[in-house]
């Protein structure tokens, strides 16, 4: 890839503030129209290595993403696109006829991933994280008791520890990790999905491994940091089912179903992820999508068998006291 030429006497250099990534970020401009994106990055942590790798993955089968300019692994620096700095986010509050293009954009870049076989990935598949299976799966609910109802709400222990044995829990783990994997971003919600001329772009993919198409669906129409409503989510949902039949590849009969379960162990993962981040890490802001994210999760569990439980527990919480910690 072709590093752009910068003029060094008119380079200014810009910290980005990205969410709770232990990644530093920097626009670096020179001139009105040419930036690019530095990243500084965790050498000690894995999934950080493997960005350029995964970047250069998602071009190759043309997935939109940032990129490549240049990586010094040594240093932990990479140099990358620079797409803007418009999200998905930032339409939440335009029309859905404005929105619903940009959703239909981002659910077409992630069925492109979705719809590769994995022996695509077999090249980078030292560099990805481990797939999702019953373990990962637990382990997110376990994140969330202890993250979220632990640190956030001071839930009683041994209740939170009742709460987390319910066997549906662990039924759930088991049935999805029964199913077959296909390629998944991991993280795909508003804030990482860059709109640029229209076009949807996938960006914070380290996370990419093997896991289930629904999760990622998931992520996207049940992200706390935005409102859908339950019309808009349906829309949605039946465009990435028509998209994958028409490709020749159909979702799964459980479809529906299976985007539920999943939106359950988003949900307390990226809880759990608030509370962790807000109160061992200091990015209190966090806390401000702890409500949102109870009361989706609330109304998914008690139409769940078995989690009632669990549903009335969140149901009974003083939401606004995470607010509160901020």
């Amino acid at each position: 890839m072709h590093f752009p030429r910068l003029d060094e006497a008119k380079v200014k250099i810009t910290p980005i503030e990205k969410g709770g990534s232990d990644r530093k970020f920097y626009r670096v401009r020179s001139g009105r129209d040419q930036t690019l994106i530095l990243v500084k990055y965790n050498l000690e942590r894995e999934e950080n290595r493997h960005y350029v790798q995964i970047a250069e993955f998602l071009a190759a089968h043309a997935i939109r993403a940032p990129k490549i300019y240049f990586h010094d692994a040594a240093e932990g620096l990479i140099w990358i696109e620079d797409l803007g700095k418009t999200d998905l986010w930032s339409f939440r509050d335009e029309p859905w006829l404005v929105r619903r293009a940009l959703y239909e954009s981002a659910l077409d870049e992630v069925a492109k991933l979705h719809a590769l076989p994995l022996s695509a990935a077999d090249p980078i598949s030292h560099d990805l994280p481990a797939e999702f299976d019953a373990t990962l799966y637990r382990w997110e609910q376990g994140y969330f008791f202890e993250n979220c109802l632990g640190r956030v709400f001071g839930t009683n222990a041994d209740e939170s520890a009742a709460l987390a044995q319910l066997p549906a829990l662990g039924q759930i783990a088991e049935r999805l990790d029964q199913l077959p994997r296909v390629l998944v971003h991991r993280d795909f919600q508003s804030q990482n999905i860059i709109i640029r001329n229209g076009a949807a772009h996938l960006i914070d993919f380290q996370g990419m491994r093997p896991g289930l198409a629904e999760y990622d669906i998931a992520s996207l129409l049940y992200d706390p940091y935005v409102s859908l409503t339950h019309t808009e989510r349906q829309e949605l949902l039946e465009y990435y089912r028509r998209r994958r039949e028409l490709a020749g590849q159909p979702v799964n009969p459980d479809y529906l179903e299976l985007v539920r379960l999943c939106a359950i162990q988003r949900l307390m993962q990226a809880l759990g992820a608030y509370g962790f981040l807000s109160l061992v890490k200091g990015h209190r802001a966090f806390l401000a999508h702890v409500p949102a994210a109870i009361a989706s999760l609330a109304k998914l569990l008690q139409d769940t068998d078995g989690l009632a439980p669990l549903a009335a527990h969140l149901n009974s919480l003083d939401v606004s006291a995470a607010t509160r910690l901020e």
